[in-house]
Order: C-alpha cells, then sequence, then structure tokens
C-alpha cells in the first residue's frame, strides 16, 4: 500500500511530448477489457477523436461491445447529444482486437480488467514490453494500489490509475491517481487528454479506494449498521438521507450497485488498510452476498424486488424519521453519517493524499452527494463534528469512531 505525501516524481522518462497538442501525442487510445466499462471508454475515446482499440481474450466479448457501443451511440443521436454523422465517424474508429499482440503502437493504454492484483500486475508487463517507452499504461482500478501494479513494470514512471465511473460517458469525473514513481509529465499529460474529452479530472496518491470509494464507506457502512442494531427499517433509514438531500439512500443505493460488488470494494479498502475497523465490512452486508442477495441484479438485498420495478418493501414510518433525525447522534442516521463522512474526507487530506478541493468536486460529481463534505464540516462546526465522534467512540468503542487528527486540532 501507497502511503506517500510526496508529490509525483518529477522524472522525465523520456516522455517529451513536444509542441504537439495532447491529442495528437496520445494519438492511437487501447482499452483492455470489453465489459460495460471497458466499451463506455473506448467509446469516450473515439467520440474524442481517437482510434480506439479494444481488447479482450473472451471470444466474442469485443465485438459484443462494439454492439453496446453502436447501441449507445444511437441513443444518443436520438436524443440529440451527437450528430447522426459523428456517430458513425466514432463506431468507424473502434476497432476490436482479440490479442495484445495486435495493437498498434499507442499513446495510451486503459486496463478495465476484473479487480485481481496479479492479474493486472501479469497484464502490466506484458503491456510495457510490446508498447514502446512513451506509451502510458493507466489502470482503470476502483481501489487496489497503483504502485503495486507498476512494480511489474521496469518503468513504473508511465504507470497510472485513471478511474472512470459509471457509465463513463455520462459521469463527469474521473480520478487521476498516482503512486510514489508516477513521472509529473505523464500525470499532466493524461489531465490536459480527460479535460480534453469533456471530463473533469481529480488527482490522489494511490492511498485505498482513492477519493471517492475511500470517503463513501460511512455512508454504506452506517446505514447497515443501525439497520443491524434495530434501530430502524430499511426504508425509514433511506428516507433519512434522501430528506437531507442525498439522491438515494444508502441501502438502496448498495442494492443498486450490487452488494457484491460494495462488499468487494468495501473489502479491498479494509484490507489495505491493515483491516482497520473504519473500514471492517458489516455482517449484514456479508450474509446478503453469501445468501445470494444481491440486490436488483438478484431480486432480492436488502429489499425486495419484481419484474424490474423499484423496492417492493420501501415506505418509511415518518414518525420514526421524525424521531430520529435531531436527536441523539447514537441514533440519528443524518448526522451520524455525515460526521463519519467529514471525518473520512478531512484524514484523507491530513494524510496529503488528496487536496481538499479535490475531495468536494470528487464527492459531489462520483457520489452526487448534496455537499462536498471538506464544505460541510466547516458549516457545521469541527467542534461540533468532533463531539459527535466522542460521543460514537464512547458508545461504540474500538476505533471506528475515532476522530481524525485534523479535527482533534481545530477543537
Amino acid at each position: 500500500m501507497s502511503t506517500s505525501r510526496r508529490d509525483p516524481q518529477d522524472v522525465d522518462a523520456s516522455l517529451d511530448w513536444g509542441r504537439m497538442s495532447v491529442m495528437e501525442a496520445i494519438g492511437h487510445v487501447a482499452v483492455i477489457g470489453a465489459g460495460s466499462m471497458g466499451s463506455g471508454i473506448a467509446q469516450l475515446a473515439a467520440a474524442a477523436g481517437h482510434e480506439a482499440h479494444l481488447v479482450d481474450v473472451v471470444d466474442g466479448a469485443a465485438s459484443a461491445a462494439l454492439a453496446r457501443i453502436a447501441s449507445s451511440l444511437g441513443q444518443a443521436t436520438d436524443r440529440g447529444r451527437i450528430s447522426r454523422d459523428a456517430a458513425a465517424d466514432a463506431l468507424a474508429r473502434v476497432h476490436v482486437e482479440s490479442r495484445l499482440e495486435d495493437l498498434p503502437e499507442c499513446g495510451l493504454v486503459i486496463e478495465a480488467i476484473r479487480e485481481d492484483l496479479e492479474v493486472k500486475r501479469r497484464l502490466f508487463a506484458e503491456l510495457a514490453a510490446l508498447q514502446a517507452p512513451t506509451t502510458v499504461l493507466a489502470s482503470n482500478t476502483s481501489s487496489l494500489d497503483i504502485g503495486a501494479i507498476a512494480s511489474a513494470v521496469h518503468d513504473p514512471e508511465r504507470v497510472i490509475g485513471l478511474h472512470f465511473f459509471n457509465p463513463p460517458t455520462v459521469m463527469r469525473l474521473v480520478e487521476i491517481i498516482h503512486s510514489d514513481a508516477s513521472a509529473r509529465p505523464v500525470l499532466d499529460h493524461v489531465t490536459s487528454l480527460m479535460r480534453a474529452w469533456g471530463k473533469t479530472p481529480v488527482h490522489c496518491s494511490s492511498t485505498p479506494g482513492f477519493i471517492v470509494n475511500r470517503v463513501a464507506r460511512p455512508f454504506y457502512g452506517e446505514a447497515q449498521r443501525m439497520l443491524e442494531a434495530g434501530v430502524a427499517d430499511a426504508a425509514t433509514l433511506d428516507a433519512c438521507l434522501r430528506e437531507a438531500g442525498f439522491r438515494m439512500g444508502p441501502l438502496e443505493l448498495t442494492d443498486f450497485i450490487g452488494q457484491d460488488v460494495n462488499l468487494a470494494v468495501g473489502t479491498s479498502v479494509w484490507e489495505q488498510t491493515g483491516r482497520d475497523e473504519r473500514y471492517a465490512p458489516t455482517a449484514l452486508q456479508q450474509r446478503l452476498v453469501a445468501d445470494g442477495h444481491l440486490g436488483r441484479k438478484s431480486g432480492e438485498g436488502i429489499y425486495r424486488y419484481a419484474g424490474g420495478a423499484g423496492p417492493q418493501d420501501a415506505s418509511p414510518d415518518e414518525g420514526r424519521m421524525a424521531e430520529l433525525v435531531g436527536g441523539p447522534i447514537t441514533t440519528d442516521p443524518v448526522a451520524r453519517t455525515v460526521a463519519m463522512l467529514v471525518n473520512e474526507a478531512l484524514d484523507l487530506v491530513h494524510r496529503g493524499e488528496a487536496s481538499a478541493a479535490d475531495v468536494d468536486l470528487a464527492m459531489t460529481l462520483g457520489t452526487n452527494y448534496p455537499r462536498g463534505p471538506i464544505a460541510w464540516g466547516r458549516e457545521i462546526g469541527h467542534d461540533v463534528i468532533h463531539a459527535q465522534l466522542v460521543e460514537l467512540d464512547a458508545a461504540f468503542p474500538g476505533g471506528r469512531y475515532r476522530p481524525s487528527p485534523a479535527l482533534s486540532a481545530t477543537v
């Protein structure tokens, strides 16, 4: 796990793009992995004007992705977001390959395969051997350490994280992640490229979960713990958070994401932080996954679903909502969740892993939170947040609710 507080190394690594525009310098773009994320990234690159090469070793996967891209571009033309000529041109720029050896020289290769560190390491070693030394190698991992991936490459200064959000054709946010070895010219170049693609980049060191998946852990975890403890039913807890301005409640959101997917990311963060109690998976979510109750995609999770409709058992108890919100911090789902979000965000900034501005931008764009947690903490007052966490820590000892040093220093 990388815990560097330094800026990325300002090394050259022969990555001198001269006076070319960033689009010209990058040229061809390859995406490895033809799932929904990979095909979306390939569509983005092609729509921006690159020759985009989509590679998947599974027979027929890349061709199926090409059909998805054609359908997505067709929907975009129907909605007036792109002209039919521009959509046709973009589709013509997408090429499918079955072998890495068939790729031309690319300025950027983005890996979007399954979250398995050793598989990614082997892939990056192969890419480094096949592509030119000036090719930027990027991982779309949502939580794995970029430094660990880059350690398989003899010139790790060209390896970065480039974490898109689903669907990548719609979501504006991109997290650009650096390891200790990542070269500043690479980061600057890719930052310019993402802006040229119409994206909003934020920067973070390779801390577990990066910005969004690290800071968001309490949003899911507090609701699950309160549900486990019988504080209120799921619909009531979710309704409290929606009333506070969150687009979806945390329990319905994990059903939407997939309980298995959400648990996997949370477990990755927990493992990479040395099993810090702050990120410990809940027994509730572990049971759901073990029982195959994965959310909407399986027909049952926290809620039950039928025929593609919304949750069937989602009527909140408004009387209970009125009792909870504004009550004791231990049973107030809004105050408890916000206090933990603020604490987590401040801790990230305190460790030097991201700027306050990038944290707030990432959480409002990447998760649609009503406010950035840093700004929210200033609004509430650090003294209030600190006192709430001290009370929670006393009620639930073990370290999950320990205040960040950044909070302690201000009270």
